[in-house]
């Protein structure tokens, strides 16, 4: 019996690009390449998404979240004060992890236990506040929210909800409005997608709601995200290591949909263009992964840092990414 080959697809089928920042894309488009997924690049000071790459995917009502909502569970735990960042939990005899080593390695059993400790209405209530089971854009035509648990779930309870995120349904586009505020410290913008360049050049930010979070969550979380690039299951997201790349990886298999899931929700902080950058992707079979997702962005990193990008582009300098020409309207239905 052969063993199911991993579709090799166009992502960038039916996206509408003239609102986009075409530097970013270019380097999203060359960093997905052929896999079935999505990468989603927003501005955190703003809010606005400088592209979407695979926009019906991207738009779509939503995929288990895996590890990333690890990232809810632990502000969740943070801010009931369940733990701080250097409380240990043993997760078997002779095993402990602090907050700061669990975001790293996305230990499970760690957040199995916070997931315990804090309980199904809890998390909820942060899941909510975050953003989840709405809508994360402001009048994206075609985008869907994602869903919360109504339960916690009939086989592994709150432990594989908050570890693996079981009975989330969760957009690229809700991940990335997550990101942005954390990246920006506590604000959550609603985002927005130009459609022309005009669009693009009056945008300015809306808030849907500041966090009410602890006052150190922020940073905390940002302290394990960190090592998650430095040493941990996001690593290959570290093009350089002299840059301040954070970031928080999953994988799991969606039994629902028959697919396996690869996740990275990142961001950069440093330098001219801080940017939050969101990598989904699907199949089949098991090629994909959140160390898979993180090669997607840390090719994307470096292909901006190649054009100068990040470090600010001179003036006159070309990129050499490949010319985007054309465009086809997306999600008009």
């Amino acid at each position: 019996m052969r063993k199911p080959v991993s579709p090799k697809v166009d992502p960038t089928e039916g996206d509408n690009v003239d609102g986009e920042d075409l530097t970013v894309r270019r380097a999203a488009v060359e960093a997905l390449g052929t896999e079935n997924g999505s990468v989603v690049v927003v501005d955190p000071a703003s809010g606005r998404i400088l592209t979407m790459v695979n926009q019906k995917l991207a738009l779509k009502s939503g995929f288990i979240p895996c590890s990333t909502i690890k990232l809810v569970t632990a502000l969740a735990a943070l801010s009931e004060h369940v733990v701080d960042r250097e409380t240990s939990i043993y997760t078997s005899r002779h095993v402990s992890y602090n907050l700061t080593t669990a975001i790293a390695k996305s230990n499970n059993p760690y957040f199995a236990t916070l997931g315990a400790r804090l309980g199904f209405d809890r998390v909820v209530h942060y899941a909510q506040m975050l953003g989840l089971g709405e809508k994360a854009g402001l009048d994206i035509p075609g985008e869907q929210p994602g869903a919360l648990p109504e339960a916690p779930p009939k086989v592994g309870g709150m432990g594989l909800m908050t570890s693996f995120g079981e009975g989330f349904q969760v957009t690229p586009l809700e991940l990335a409005g997550i990101l942005t505020a954390i990246a920006n410290n506590g604000t959550l913008y609603y985002l927005q997608y130009p459609r022309t360049q005009d669009e693009a050049g009056q945008i300015s930010p809306k808030v849907k709601r500041a966090l009410e979070l602890a006052p150190n969550g922020i940073a905390d979380l940002k302290v394990g995200m960190r090592q998650a690039v430095d040493y941990g299951t996001a690593r290959r997201a570290n093009y350089d290591p002299n840059e301040a790349i954070f970031g928080k990886t999953g994988t799991c298999t969606d039994f629902r949909a028959g697919s396996h899931m690869g996740w990275l929700g990142s961001f950069i902080e440093d330098g001219p263009h801080q940017l939050v950058v969101v990598v989904m992707l699907t199949s089949p079979t098991k090629s994909v992964s959140g160390a898979v997702a993180s090669g997607v962005a840390g090719t994307f990193y470096r292909n901006l840092s190649e054009q100068r990008y990040l470090a600010g582009l001179p003036a006159g300098k070309k990129s050499d990414l490949p010319e985007i020409i054309s465009t086809t309207p997306c999600c008009s239905k």
